[in-house]
């Protein structure tokens, strides 16, 4: 019998072959409840194929999915009363206004109260002026919008996001993640999101799985993972001696990336002093600093962008 402080969702060898390919690779994770938990990896990497086997629209080639303590393929219409999913890429129908996909959406789901649910939604995601808009006439960031609010219109127990803020400017987005935050912490929803947006993910996220070539290589903490990378981002104002520090750092092999006067390198951590000591021996002086720990998105392109690069390495 499940109970509050099981996982709400447990994956166990979870496979998906196309033919001769393997897609997803008997991949292992659990979500506990109110656990925001970030899934990440580049294009192709198994990402969607994990999530639509997690929804039930693809049927695994081995492993389980067990939510609240059941199998989904023995429970799914159960099991999905509690689970719903928004995605930037799937588009409700267009020829319906938001207003007419929110009602259908909570017949669907039997919700009670229907009409005082949607006005609450629409009030949370600040709708009023689109819900009698056919979604054919919104904007891609307004069909997020849309999208995004029909899936807490089921009061879900665990929420699957591919791209929750993908096309939304900085102000909303920012309110979303304040919004998701805010259900976590006020009714423990459990929240599976994937996002190319790594700095969003340091942000909400209590974990983070990257997935490559359909296996995990990484799961832990976003605080974790980024003490794993030993560099940082030293960004420099030069006005003088810029040509200096280009003919310094080409012969070196130190990256270094340039946006008007301001110079970024980007070097190991523990080279930093003897770096800077380097510079001013050879007289090449700089009017600002500033200096940036790893990210995640660091712990990204050395990880996952590295094996990218070796498995095309290998193709060819």
């Amino acid at each position: 019998m499940y109970n509050e402080y099981m996982d709400v969702l447990e994956v166990t060898n979870l496979t998906k072959q196309f033919n001769n390919f393997t897609a997803v690779d008997h991949i292992n994770f659990s979500l506990k409840s109110g656990e925001i938990l970030g899934f990440l990896g580049p294009n192709g990497a198994g990402k969607t194929t994990t999530i639509q086997m997690l929804l039930g629209i693809l049927t695994p080639t081995f492993g389980n999915i067990v939510y609240f303590g059941k199998n989904l393929q023995n429970f799914k219409k159960e099991i999905m009363e509690d689970v719903n999913f928004s995605s930037t890429y799937i588009e409700l129908p267009l020829i319906l206004t938001v207003e007419e996909n929110f009602n259908f959406i909570a017949y669907l789901y039997n919700i009670p109260n229907r009409k005082q649910r949607i006005k609450k939604i629409v009030e949370l995601f600040k709708l009023e002026e689109l819900l009698k808009k056919q979604m054919s006439a919104l904007s891609a960031g307004q069909k997020t919008r849309v999208s995004l609010a029909k899936s807490f219109i089921n009061f879900p127990k665990i929420l699957l996001l591919d791209e929750p803020t993908a096309s939304l400017d900085p102000e909303t987005a920012k309110y979303i993640r304040e919004f998701l935050l805010e259900e976590q912490k006020n009714f423990q929803v459990s929240i599976i999101l994937t996002s190319h947006n790594m700095s969003e993910v340091e942000e909400v996220c209590d974990r983070a799985i990257f997935i490559n070539n359909g296996k995990i290589i990484a799961n832990d903490t976003p605080e974790n993972l980024i003490k794993t990378i030993n560099i940082c981002h030293v960004t420099l104002l030069i006005k003088e001696d810029a040509k200096k520090l280009i003919s310094f750092c080409t012969k070196e092999k130190i990256s270094c990336m340039q946006d008007g006067k301001y110079y970024t390198i980007t070097i190991k951590e523990n080279e930093l002093v003897s770096f800077l000591s380097i510079l001013h021996k050879k007289n090449i002086s700089f009017v600002e600093i500033s200096i940036e720990k790893p990210t995640l998105e660091d712990y990204f392109l050395q990880n996952v962008g590295s094996m990218q690069k070796k498995t095309m390495e290998e193709i060819l």
